[in-house]
């Protein structure tokens, strides 16, 4: 009679991870010679609202990344030359794209807005077309611009739902970051308002062939997925089909996706409930802020009380933005190249980086 497996039967015939996994210490440790070029007051002015970062953790874990990124970016331009020889012709040189996910307040902005700094002041092999290293151009630029305008989504029934990958011009993203990838001397991205929480009309930010892109959004390492039976069957707004010229349907040709376009990945990582106590405690601070605005879009909230506000704060985690880290944005999550992994506190914690 067969024995039952023992543990190491049953470690033998584990799945192998796809990442290495690193705590703090073990990542600081790949940090080799790469200089800290931010002091203190400069790092604070990047950090967002009810964020914390020092420049220990900026030392320890994002230093390494830095260094990471431009060997990366070493290779991609050692591929560009090696491919022009190729075909005999100096083709135009893409961006090295970086894209940066994760949920609602668990810190992306702050993760994007450092990187740029330090990948900006940072002498990097790779950022010149000769032999040498230098520090690059880098543009942050970030998807809410995206976003179909408040009209579009009261048009399409879309506004409770903003944030979803429905609620993005697809098209458009799509298009912009294959200008990007193609070399075009200028691409415009829309300007998103966060205090009229609206497409700013005719304003535009301007890219010119820098050697970095940063793309942060929620929904950014999307790939394709089958859909809900009320969007392939199409109909009016309220049951999807407005949005169903944006996402692929089954049966369909492949399509191109935003995530094609992307040389490097980071996910922010964070147990919900941290999450979801930031996002309340980033409510409270906006209510006595932003929202005393009265051209905020969320000036209705600023009257209401601790407990009323934290009730909101709550209902609106739970109704909107948990459903869509659940949904559409935590199902993308070991599609990243990286991923950082916060504590309670805000600090990275933990490095997993995917294997080649």
């Amino acid at each position: 009679m067969p024995r039952p497996p023992d543990d190491a039967d049953l470690a033998d015939h584990a799945p192998t991870s796809r990442y290495l996994e690193f705590d703090r210490a073990q990542w600081a440790r790949l940090r080799g010679e790469t200089p800290l070029p931010l002091g203190e007051g400069e790092l604070q002015q990047l950090v967002g609202l009810n964020d914390r970062v020092s420049l220990d953790e900026v030392a320890d874990t994002y230093l390494p990344l830095v260094r990471l990124l431009g060997l990366h970016l070493q290779a991609t331009r050692e591929l560009h030359r090696a491919r022009s020889a190729f075909l005999g012709s100096d083709t135009p040189r893409a961006p090295f794209v970086i894209a940066i996910a994760g949920s609602v307040a668990v810190g992306k902005s702050t993760t994007a807005r450092i990187l740029q700094a330090l990948l900006q002041r940072t002498a990097l092999p790779g950022a010149l077309d000769a032999d040498g290293a230098a520090a690059p151009s880098v543009e942050l630029v970030t998807t809410d611009g995206f976003l179909y305008p408040l009209a579009e989504l009261h048009r399409r029934d879309l506004v409770g739902r903003k944030g979803f990958p429905e609620s993005y011009d697809v098209r458009a993203l799509i298009q912009f970051m294959a200008d990007l990838k193609a070399g075009h001397p200028e691409v415009a991205a829309p300007v998103y308002s966060h205090v009229t929480y609206d497409i700013v009309p005719d304003e535009y930010q301007l890219v010119h062939q820098p050697d970095i892109v940063i793309i942060e959004g929620l929904n950014v390492l999307q790939s394709a997925a089958p859909l809900r039976r009320s969007t392939l069957e199409g109909g009016g707004a309220s049951d999807g089909g407005a949005a169903r010229s944006e996402v692929e349907r089954a049966g369909d040709q492949p399509r191109t996706f935003v995530s094609d376009f992307f040389d490097s990945s980071i996910y922010v990582h964070a147990d919900e409930g941290h999450i979801e106590r930031w996002f309340v405690d980033r409510f409270l601070t906006l209510r006595e802020t932003v929202f005393q605005d009265p051209d905020s879009f969320f000036h209705r909230f600023a009257q209401l009380s601790l407990e009323q506000a934290t009730d909101t704060a709550r209902h609106v985690w739970r109704t909107i933005n948990l459903v869509n880290l659940h949904e559409n944005i935590l199902p993308t999550r070991d599609r990243a190249h990286l991923i950082l992994e916060k504590g309670a506190d805000h600090s990275i914690r933990q490095v997993r980086l995917r294997k080649m």
